[in-house]
């Protein structure tokens, strides 16, 4: 069996976007994005390797021990699906440190998109799309549909 390559914490907290973004002011939020994203990240990272010990471990004491962490690590993360939810950021791949921001597009909502490594907001989506819809950010208008 395939071993995961993220991982959510049981009782997850959804990040829900609160607010709308120009481009400008995603791009001005990035700084402390990044950090939180990174931590993320970091502790995805952490608990799918504790989860691989525990498939492999037979201890009853060491699983006792792996139950734990993983359980510090699921409460981190909410932690920070809850700092990014504080700005108006929706998580979307915690392995890869996805996230989108709510923007608009010709008088819609759509998703602003950025990845940790990125060194600024370079996409956007449609909500239905998917990265996989991803735009370049210099077709996007901002203004209302004309």
């Amino acid at each position: 069996m395939a071993a995961p390559q993220s991982f959510v914490p049981p009782r997850v907290r959804p990040s829900r976007p609160s607010r709308k973004f120009t481009v400008d002011q995603a791009n001005s939020t990035l700084p402390l994005v990044k950090r939180i994203v990174g931590d993320v990240v970091r502790v995805n990272a952490d608990a799918v390797k504790i989860q691989e010990a525990m498939e492999v471990t037979k201890e009853s004491k060491k699983q006792t021990e792996l139950q734990k962490d993983l359980e510090s690590k699921a409460a981190r993360m909410n932690e920070l699906i809850g700092e990014l939810s504080g700005i108006g950021v929706e998580l979307k791949d915690p392995a890869i440190g996805l996230i989108d921001f709510i923007g608009r597009h010709q008088g819609r909502d759509v998703y602003l998109c950025w990845k940790l490594g990125e060194e600024s907001i370079g996409f956007w989506h449609d909500l239905q799309a998917g990265v996989a819809g991803r735009k370049p950010i210099n077709t996007l208008q901002e203004g209302e549909a004309e």
